[in-house]
């Protein structure tokens, strides 16, 4: 099976060749009959999941492959130390991808700190693979800050939106 997938290239930066290896492992992983892909390299893995494997509704939006990248986190503060702040709850990205706090360019954004929010409400696009996927609130409340800026990369399970519950 793996004769049929596209060679990757040698040159262009790592960048390019690790982009090219992430298609290599999407073709595979359309190709067969597997839902998901692990691949990790010292600290860094990558999950590739059909989108049978990230469903959690009814909702069906065509044959994409989901991609998150899992890697070395920031280190967390110590607990109850000098500086250790009280985790705010957060909407927390599902993949990793591009952020994007507005449906377009110049539009406004999807949540501002100080509004409120409900649960299943937008609050910003991540573009992964080509694709945009809406995010979703899981809580409800008022948003406290938005970390996530627009235009920058955010990881899987990196926090977005801090908000306060109401």
């Amino acid at each position: 099976m793996t004769d049929d997938l596209p060679p990757a290239p040698v040159t262009g930066g790592a960048d390019r060749s690790l982009l090219a290896l992430v298609d290599r492992l999407a073709l595979l992983l359309e190709r067969s009959e597997l839902t998901e892909i692990e691949v990790e390299a010292g600290e860094t893995g990558l999950v590739l999941r059909k989108p049978s494997a990230l469903r959690t509704g009814a909702e069906d939006h065509g044959p994409a492959v989901g991609a998150v990248a899992v890697g070395p986190g920031p280190a967390a503060p110590a607990a109850g130390g000098i500086g250790s702040e009280v985790a705010r709850p957060s909407v927390k990205a599902p993949l990793t991808g591009i952020f994007y706090a507005s449906p377009a360019p110049g539009s406004a954004n999807y949540v501002q700190v100080g509004g409120e929010v409900a649960v299943g409400q937008v609050i910003g696009l991540i573009e992964a693979m080509k694709l945009f996927n809406e995010i979703k609130s899981d809580l409800a409340g008022r948003v406290v800050r938005v970390v996530a800026e627009s235009g920058q990369l955010v990881k899987a399970r990196q926090p977005l939106v801090e908000v306060d519950p109401l």
